[in-house]
């Protein structure tokens, strides 16, 4: 037969364990608390922003990174001196070329004066037509009419008055100015002169400033001065 002191302990433990499942049941069945006023609606709380990685803000691989003002710089002074580069190129070459084309023009203006200026200062009394419609086909623009009219008027009257005579020579010539489409020439002129006013026959040493300019024809007398 169970000792009585065991069978109330266990009676005692069974009734505790009855009562805390019954507060637990109680306490399951209590209804949850409601918010305040007002706090129906509470809006969810907004997570942190997380601090990047400066790693991330790297730029992704295969785009080019931005250009630093240091190297834009560089680049516009870059792209100066290229343009002054060939703006001098093209400076140099169209000299080059006028200066190419000047010493063409030196030889054969030289060459047109000196086969020019004894037509030109050289006339004959007797066919003083011919010698003056000769020199005419040398010459050019403004000078080419001058000559004309001062022919016409003074020199020839006074070769037929005289029986006039004039043969000119060049021994020497050279050049004072030259471009592509002009030339100043410095003529040395041996003038041999026969008329009635002069016995026997009378040697002149001029020198001539001869202007030659280039024409469609070829080079051509534009202007005549006695030095």
């Amino acid at each position: 037969m169970a000792n009585p002191t065991t069978r109330t302990r266990t009676m005692n433990a069974a009734a505790r364990a009855a009562a805390k499942r019954a507060k637990r049941v109680e306490y399951l069945k209590r209804p949850e608390p409601s918010a305040p006023d007002g706090w129906d609606d509470l809006p969810e709380p907004t997570p942190e922003p997380l601090e990047q990685d400066p790693a991330s803000l790297a730029e992704p691989e295969g785009s080019a990174p931005p250009p630093r003002p240091g190297r834009r710089l560089l680049t516009a002074v870059l792209g100066v001196v290229l343009v002054a580069a060939l703006v001098a190129a093209a400076l140099l070459g169209w000299q080059y070329g006028q200066g190419r084309r000047a010493e063409s023009a030196r030889s054969e203006a030289v060459a047109a004066a000196r086969k020019a200026a004894p037509v030109v200062l050289s006339y004959d009394y007797r066919h003083l037509d011919r010698d003056f419609a000769r020199a005419r086909t040398l010459l050019t623009g403004h000078f080419r009419d001058q000559y004309g009219k001062t022919t016409s008027t003074v020199v020839g009257p006074t070769a037929k008055k005289y029986h006039g005579v004039v043969k000119a020579t060049v021994p020497a010539a050279s050049v004072t100015s030259a471009s592509p489409d002009k030339v100043t020439v410095l003529l040395f002129v041996n003038q041999v002169t026969q008329s009635t006013q002069v016995s026997g026959s009378r040697l002149d040493l001029n020198r001539v400033r001869m202007t030659m300019s280039r024409t469609s024809d070829g080079w051509k007398v534009s202007a005549v001065d006695a030095l």
